[in-house]
């Protein structure tokens, strides 16, 4: 019996014909990661520009996540109307635009409102490369959707890597001038072969019957989901919480725990998350290989339980070495749970979906922070960081309790005795077939 969730490769000639919109995508994908790993290390040297205390500067930056988060949910329509390339090209022009507002600012009130802007245009950003990769996934048929997050993963290392290198010689206003410009260069590069590609039709739209007047000609209108689809979107937006949950966990506090619990110096506790970091990275290089050779769902249960597995040994070792090998070991595990989660909830209800499932996931980035801080208060570190290991457990779990969801919408049962065979095919491959 084959696996469940596996997907069939598309023909050659299919694949072939998409590989410049795969290209265009990576690169969009791999620019986001850069601007936003640009922005996050020049933060101290706003904090100082500003004068900002640390939380009215923690509160400043609420501007970022609050934008992404009320965005996301209207990025979803927009790609539904104007389609998923027009959206994504138009969102990270904003994204390269907006990157050189902070550094001309002098207080926390005006940093706050206009990361309330660049926060805006990166959920949007994140939503429609998200629904346009899902689209991609379709028309190839092949689990790729981990591959474009490797990208964001290296474009960000590259951007972080350069922020340091030009922090000693460069202003911020001119350091981000300098990414902005990159971007929208970038952008005149990639942009036109993403807007002039026809996108895919996915598999939420593959059986919806055509609307006259739509604002997308020769596209099908996608069908409303009905109360099971929305429930299931829910489950993969709930998976994507815990993961997240986990990568905003070692982002803040992983460092701190190998300083204050471990007595590891400066560099080695900043080693921590790098490691982290570039083992996420790897796991999402090999991602399409893995879930081709197992299938979604045995491999979302797989990198729960490994993640499970290193966090515990990196919350609770006492060695630094062996924690930093937990932390890798958990950043392996971590890797393709969000895309494959955002994957299928964006299967089965398009960008409705991607922008339901991403703002239940960018929730659990902004809950582990707090959540981990009280807990450490309440009883300490280490005994806080196990609930990255219990909510990736818990990833596990639903994750293999929903492995009978479909991973598309249902199709119209059409008269005949064969229909019953029709409507239960879809389970067993992550995309049905072209009939």
């Amino acid at each position: 019996m084959p696996f469940r969730n596996k997907v069939s490769p598309a023909p050659p000639a299919a694949a072939s014909s998409l590989s410049a919109l795969r290209t265009a995508l990576t690169l969009f994908f791999a620019l986001d990661g850069f601007l936003f790993a640009g922005w996050v290390v020049r933060i101290p040297a706003i904090k100082e520009q500003t004068g900002a205390s640390e939380s009215h500067l923690g509160l400043a930056l609420l501007g970022v996540s609050a934008g992404a988060v009320v965005t996301m949910t209207l990025t979803g329509r927009l790609c539904r109307r104007f389609g998923n390339h027009p959206v994504t090209v138009g969102s990270v022009a904003l994204l390269s635009l907006s990157i050189v507002l902070p550094p001309l600012t002098h207080s926390a009130l005006a940093l706050g409102l206009v990361l309330l802007v660049f926060g805006a245009s990166y959920g949007a950003a994140n939503v429609a490369m998200n629904s346009a990769a899902v689209d991609l996934v379709t028309a190839l048929r092949r689990p790729v959707i981990s591959s474009f997050h490797a990208a964001y993963s290296l474009g960000g290392m590259a951007g972080a890597g350069l922020g340091g290198l030009l922090a000693g010689g460069l202003s911020p206003t001119v350091h981000l001038l300098l990414l902005s410009g990159l971007g929208l260069a970038v952008i005149a590069v990639a942009g036109p072969a993403l807007v002039r590609h026809p996108a895919p039709v996915g598999a939420h739209e593959e059986r919806a019957l055509p609307r006259e007047g739509s604002a997308l000609p020769g596209r099908a209108a996608p069908a409303k989901p009905d109360r099971r689809t929305r429930r299931a979107v829910v489950v993969f937006g709930v998976i994507a919480l815990c993961t997240a949950y986990g990568e905003g966990a070692m982002a803040d506090w992983s460092a701190l725990h190998l300083t204050q619990d471990l007595d590891a110096s400066a560099g080695l506790a900043a080693a921590g998350y790098a490691l982290f970091a570039l083992a996420m990275t790897a796991g999402r290089l090999s991602g399409t290989v893995l879930q081709e050779r197992l299938g979604q769902t045995r491999a979302l249960v797989l990198g729960g339980a490994t993640a499970t597995a290193g966090m515990l040994v990196g919350a609770l070792a006492p060695s630094v070495w062996v924690v930093l090998l937990g932390f890798a070991v958990a950043g392996v595990g971590l890797a393709n749970i969000f895309p494959m989660a955002i994957g299928r909830a964006g299967a089965l209800a398009g960008p409705g979906g991607v922008a339901t499932a991403s703002t239940l996931g960018y929730g659990g980035m902004l809950l582990s922070p707090p959540a981990i801080g009280f807990l450490a208060d309440w009883f300490t570190l280490p005994l806080a960081l196990t609930t990255v290991a219990v909510l990736a457990a818990a990833a596990s779990v639903i994750g293999w309790a929903a492995r009978d969801v479909p991973t598309a919408p249902a199709a119209p049962a059409p008269a005949g005795p064969a229909s019953a065979g029709q409507a239960s095919r879809v389970t067993d491959d992550v995309l049905p077939a072209s009939e």
